[in-house]
């Protein structure tokens, strides 16, 4: 078992932390750790934080905010596509099932393929670094860029990497995971090595093929930042590609995302 480490906000914090995880857990719900807990034990780059990720699958978020509520701790469902929050005075735990965009949603082989560590000093399950780069890789916000936390996870675990894996999580997206392989290469040039050449050379392929398909009209942007692409769609013509039937978001769930970027 690997020691996770990472500056939480104090013994206050700690304590409804360690609190919340054993009584979920009671509750026989599986739950993985991650946000800066996990990033530090993949990566050795520790962070302050305020604030708590478990990562809970889809089916678990509504008994899970029941419990935390009968507690009596103050829950809600922040945003229903993805998010809800436990508070405890002025900390929180994030309750996360999918991603904003609602691609990385939880399934069930996050649980299979999750670490041992610890956490707070009790036993815990991280979420798989492979599930964390697939999920960062779609944060490109003008305030947060998680692209930087990918590179370090690349350089720290490349070879290590489940990357059958890793290209299966994204899918058609598969040129999102190609573009943070090749900005690897000039981030790193001595350890161009760690990405294995038949993934490199998988994706160039695909690359190459897909010149010749036919083209729909529609703005991926939207999967990398709810706002920056949003004038694609709105003044341009685009169609989102967070929306069904290309996404997953609804229209409803897509208006509520949208009417909170300005929150901080």
């Amino acid at each position: 078992m690997t020691t996770c480490t990472a500056q939480a906000a104090g013994h206050a914090a700690r304590d409804f932390y360690v609190d919340a995880m054993d009584r979920i857990e009671r509750a026989g719900i599986d739950i993985l750790v991650g946000g800066a807990f996990a990033f530090a034990r993949y990566t050795g780059i520790e962070r302050d934080t305020k604030d708590f990720d478990l990562f809970i699958h889809p089916r678990d978020l509504r008994p899970a905010l029941t419990l935390f509520a009968d507690t009596g701790y103050q829950t809600e469902l922040k945003f229903p596509h993805w998010l809800g929050k436990v508070h405890c005075g002025e900390y929180f735990i994030d309750l996360i099932y999918s991603s904003g965009n609602g691609v990385a949603t939880v399934d069930d082989l996050w649980f299979e393929h999750a670490v041992d560590a610890e956490v707070l000093g009790r036993a815990a399950r991280l979420m798989p670094a492979e599930e964390m780069i697939w999920s960062k890789a779609y944060v490109h916000e003008r305030e947060r860029y998680d692209g930087a936390d990918v590179m370090h996870l690349l350089r720290q675990l490349g070879p290590a990497l489940d990357w059958r894996r890793l290209v299966a999580r994204f899918g058609e997206h598969w040129r999102v995971l190609l573009s943070f392989i090749v900005q690897f290469g000039f981030v790193y040039p001595e350890q161009r090595d760690r990405i294995p050449s038949p993934v490199l050379e998988d994706l160039l392929n695909r690359l190459s093929a897909e010149r010749t398909e036919p083209r729909s009209r529609v703005c991926n942007g939207t999967l990398l930042s709810r706002e920056q692409y949003l004038v694609d769609v709105e003044r341009f013509g685009y169609r989102d590609a967070r929306v069904e039937p290309l996404g997953r978001m609804t229209a409803e769930e897509l208006e509520v995302w949208t009417a909170a970027i300005n929150e901080k």
